[in-house]
């Protein structure tokens, strides 16, 4: 005999992140480049990480803060305003779990 041909289907789970994520750590060319006073950061998470993005001078001072906390996989952007700081060129650091990188921006009055 045939059995009652229903198909149980799993009950339905959280939808799944979206698969359009980053394969890799990634931070980008700061734009505009060179800037006044305000430019636009962006990096890319392949997975959650603790993330924390710098901003120095040319002598390594620490200028400014611009992300200090853990932050899902994905495309992110962060806008940097220098309207303190002087003409020069500046350091951006990206450091999210173990991947570390930096750029170089000019910031031109």
């Amino acid at each position: 005999g045939m059995t009652n041909g229903t198909i149980q289907l799993p009950p339905p789970d959280r939808p799944p992140k979206p698969s359009n994520l980053p394969l890799t750590y990634e931070l980008l060319q700061n734009f505009p480049n060179p800037f006044n006073p305000a430019t636009t950061i962006q990096y890319q998470l392949p997975q959650d990480a603790k993330v924390m993005l710098k901003v120095y001078d040319i002598l390594g001072n620490e200028v400014a803060t611009l992300v200090n906390e853990e932050q899902e996989a994905g495309y992110k952007e962060v806008k940097f305003n220098a309207s303190n700081l002087a003409s020069g060129v500046y350091i951006y650091r990206l450091q999210a779990g173990s991947f570390v990188t930096a750029k170089k921006m000019i910031l031109l009055r």
